[in-house]
């Protein structure tokens, strides 16, 4: 499947944004929103996830069409990063292991707020180093 990268880059800023209330307020149920955000993504698809419903309804309808699109594989790949990161950021702040709630939550902020601002998703790019390393069967 292939998918808008505009898109991909409006879910990461809006996830940026969430990520970052996260720390200011330490809000474990808005991280565990976050994450079933991710969960959606990687089990159901990055159009079925929400943020994808929003860019599909609200804003892809106002842009000109994408000049290229891309595997949804990597995309997809880099939100189940982030829904680990995001589970384990919200076990940490629900169990009162805040240390490690703000850690997982951080690092997660770091990648949204990559690809968000400058168009690096880190997950995609370990995606793709992994499969360098490991090639999927049939493919050499």
């Amino acid at each position: 499947m292939q998918v808008d990268p505009r898109g991909q880059r409006f879910a990461a800023v809006v996830t940026t944004v969430v990520l970052l209330v996260v720390l200011i307020t330490g809000s474990w149920p808005l991280l565990a929103a976050q994450t079933v955000v991710f969960a959606l993504a990687v089990f159901l698809g990055l159009r079925s996830a929400p943020y994808g419903l929003l860019y599909a309804t609200l804003v892809r309808p106002r842009l000109s069409p994408p000049t290229e699109l891309e595997d949804a594989a990597p995309p997809r790949f880099a939100q189940g990063v982030g829904l680990v990161f995001a589970l384990v950021g919200t076990v940490g702040y629900a169990t009162g292991t805040t240390w490690l709630g703000i850690g997982a939550t951080a690092f997660a902020l770091g990648a949204a707020f990559l690809n968000a601002v400058f168009g690096f998703c880190l997950g995609c790019e370990m995606y793709l180093l992994i499969r360098r390393i490991a090639p999927h069967r049939g493919t050499t």
